[in-house]
């Protein structure tokens, strides 16, 4: 069945439609892979699909990280009766892109929604390729040969603001990782590493840091460049992860919202 796909705003996002065979046989997972990356994010609706065929599906599209939860399949849960490492999933509610202490980060996620919230859980996206390339040139030239700190305490702040001794200790040792502020990857393309892991960069004082990584968190984050998705149970949605960033809106931690991901390894690192 041929692909039709609907463009749900000017520079992300997209929803696809086309049958489950198609998904699984990866007859067109080629022209999936350009349409994700063009987009940022693309969204399957009203598939009903397992989630071996998630799996499936996710393998004609790259190659998985087999570690991720059973099978292939990590359950996404505020719930610590569902997740140990519900604490931890509270930073996805800032914005982030996956693995920015790895450095091969993951390609792309691939989300199922289970069971939703009825307030809250919708995920926003912000594609990082169209936040550069429509930079004034003057920034472009600012911030061309910069680099930047990821950090895992970095963003545990955003979550808990004042915490102890014991609770930095601990993230402190997840090492950091160093990379450039624009990722020039190697489709020539451009992108903007930034998120919630972001500390510092090297050789600014503190305060024009912090600036400058919150100016252009927020230029990357304006309505125009973000797409937001409103979950219907079964929505299959993946997400560039190399050319965007995302969040979840908050809800309600016992309100039973449970998302089924499936990683898509990283094919090429943040040099």
């Amino acid at each position: 069945m041929a692909l039709q796909v609907i463009d749900l705003t000017t520079h992300v996002g997209s929803e696809i439609r086309t049958d489950v065979a198609t998904l699984v046989n990866g007859t067109e997972a080629q022209n999936i892979r350009a349409i994700l990356e063009r987009r940022g994010i693309i969204f399957f609706r009203g598939l009903d699909i397992s989630d071996e065929q998630q799996v499936l599906i996710a393998k004609t599209l790259g190659n998985i990280v087999e570690s991720e939860g059973e099978g292939g399949v990590y359950k996404v849960s505020l719930d610590r009766g569902v997740n140990q490492r519900a604490d931890y999933l509270k930073g996805s509610l800032f914005w982030h892109f996956d693995g920015s202490l790895q450095p091969y980060p993951n390609l792309a996620g691939i989300l199922r929604a289970i069971s939703l919230s009825d307030v809250g859980g919708q995920t926003e996206f912000c594609n990082t390729y169209t936040a550069y390339e429509e930079l004034p040139d003057e920034d472009k030239r600012a911030i061309a040969d910069l680099r930047v700190v990821h950090s895992a305490e970095r963003s545990q702040y955003y979550v808990r603001p004042e915490m102890s001794y014991e609770e930095i200790a601990f993230w402190q040792q997840s090492p950091g990782h160093t990379c450039p502020l624009v990722w020039t990857h190697k489709s020539g393309r451009k992108s903007l590493l930034l998120g919630a892991t972001a500390d510092y960069v090297v050789g600014l004082p503190v305060e024009q840091s912090r600036a400058l990584l919150a100016r252009l968190r927020d230029w990357s984050t304006q309505p125009r460049f973000v797409y937001r998705h409103e979950w219907q149970p079964g929505d299959l949605l993946i997400w560039s992860n190399t050319g965007t960033m995302h969040r979840a809106l908050p809800y309600p931690e016992d309100s039973g919202r449970l998302m089924h991901r499936t990683v898509l390894a990283g094919e090429e690192p943040m040099n």
